[in-house]
């Protein structure tokens, strides 16, 4: 592998999301299914909001119970108390698959509805999940946030629940953007634009993630005067919320998902993703993200062969999948995240934080999972420069983490 002098990279040297870049428009076909396929189709500003309208559509509310994966992103849970329902937490296996024994012990007639994630863009087998809430005419919501593309035995993902719902902005380069979408019930169509504010700030947004990251220069060059300008209108913006009482603040632009937050802005319910992250969609080579991502997948995996410190956390990429991230377990991870973290890798800690009151009483596995696990990008805008940099740089981290002072 070649050597990378990481003295002359800037910290967070690639980007951790997809950005904008001349060769991210093409043939809409993927070569998997994607979400989007579905016979009924939203596309909404975040998938945490396609959950809140997928649980109402559902009819929960006070007095039901949703279960969710005790191994989640916090963000899951505020949609379910939207509804005015609880939440339940069920047991995962070490690999991030549903525990069904567990959840047919906690499938209680007040359950309304059961969450099951495909975690990391591996798709998983639903079909007993789907019996078993059948079986208890409960709802199935699909949580497709990290898993856009793909399929299991020829079962597409989002075709097994009720309702599934997407999170655009991990597969696309967008600012704001999830989906909610249907292969068994119609949606409405009721969605209503959320105003020129935030059309303005998506567009922009998506713009300025990929000028910082040395794409589109000679758009860079010519966006300056507007980004600038913008620059200047939005710290006013802030000032005057700054100085505004609760009772008087006007709503943000973007929804809070956009910031990575873990909150639930009802005010995004209902309201469509805007025209630039549509059009980004539309116009995307799909076929270039899923084949891009499995193969920068399968790359780094090769890279870190022989490194000491790590695991995969799946034996091997299924032909159906499109990975978010490459997910690795670390036997020591917090040397690892200390090392990492200086050297500017991007990482995904999912699970690192859950819901309070989720312990290893509830589910060791998750709790293990938050613990051990760290995601590396893989997605498609990263150059070979990048990569090897990448690889280079966690190799690095992993053989000094083991190093360490235990």
């Amino acid at each position: 592998m070649p050597r990378i002098n990481n003295s002359t990279l800037p910290r967070r040297a690639i980007p951790s999301v997809p950005v904008l870049s001349l060769g991210a428009f093409g043939s809409r076909r993927a070569g998997l299914p994607a979400l989007d396929d579905a016979p009924a189709v939203q596309l909404v500003t975040s998938g945490r909001i396609a959950i809140g309208m997928a649980l109402r559509a559902l009819g929960v509310g006070p007095g039901d119970t949703v279960l969710v994966p005790a191994y989640h992103s916090p963000s899951m849970i505020p949609p379910v108390h939207w509804c005015g329902a609880e939440v339940v937490f069920y047991r995962v296996h070490p690999d991030t698959t549903v525990d069904l024994d567990d959840v047919r012990r906690k499938m209680a007639p007040g359950v309304r509805a059961v969450m099951a994630t495909h975690f990391f863009g591996f798709p998983q087998d639903l079909r007993a999940l789907r019996a078993l809430c059948d079986a208890h005419h409960a709802g199935l919501v699909e949580d497709c946030a990290h898993c856009f593309f793909g399929e299991h035995e020829g079962v597409a993902v989002g075709a097994s629940g009720d309702y599934a719902i997407g999170s655009s902005m991990k597969f696309f380069p967008i600012f704001e953007g999830g989906c909610l979408v249907s292969h068994r019930h119609r949606l409405p169509d009721r969605l209503a634009g959320a105003g020129a504010g935030f059309e303005a700030k998506a567009a922009l947004g998506a713009l300025e993630a990929s000028f910082g990251q040395g794409r589109l220069p000679a758009l860079r060059l010519a966006a300056a005067l507007p980004l600038h300008l913008k620059t200047v209108l939005w710290s006013r913006i802030k000032a005057r919320a700054a100085g505004a009482t609760v009772a008087t603040a006007a709503p943000a632009l973007a929804p809070s998902s956009s910031d990575s937050s873990f909150s639930f802005d009802s005010h995004w319910v209902d309201r469509r993703s805007s025209w630039f992250s549509r059009r980004v969609l539309r116009g995307a080579d799909r076929a270039r993200i899923v084949e891009r991502r499995r193969r920068h997948y399968l790359e780094l995996e090769r890279a870190l062969e022989g490194a000491p410190g790590w695991q995969p956390l799946f034996a091997a990429l299924p032909q159906g999948a499109c990975p978010w991230v490459f997910p690795l377990l670390a036997e020591r991870p917090a040397a690892l995240h200390e090392r990492l973290r200086a050297a500017g890798v991007p990482m995904v800690r999912f699970g690192a934080s859950l819901w309070p009151g989720v312990d290893a009483a509830t589910c060791a596995n998750s709790v293990a999972l938050g613990r051990r696990l760290f995601g590396l990008p893989v997605h498609q805008e990263l150059s070979p420069s990048e990569r090897t940099w990448l690889a280079a740089s966690v190799r690095a981290a992993l053989a000094a983490s083991m190093a360490a002072p235990a």
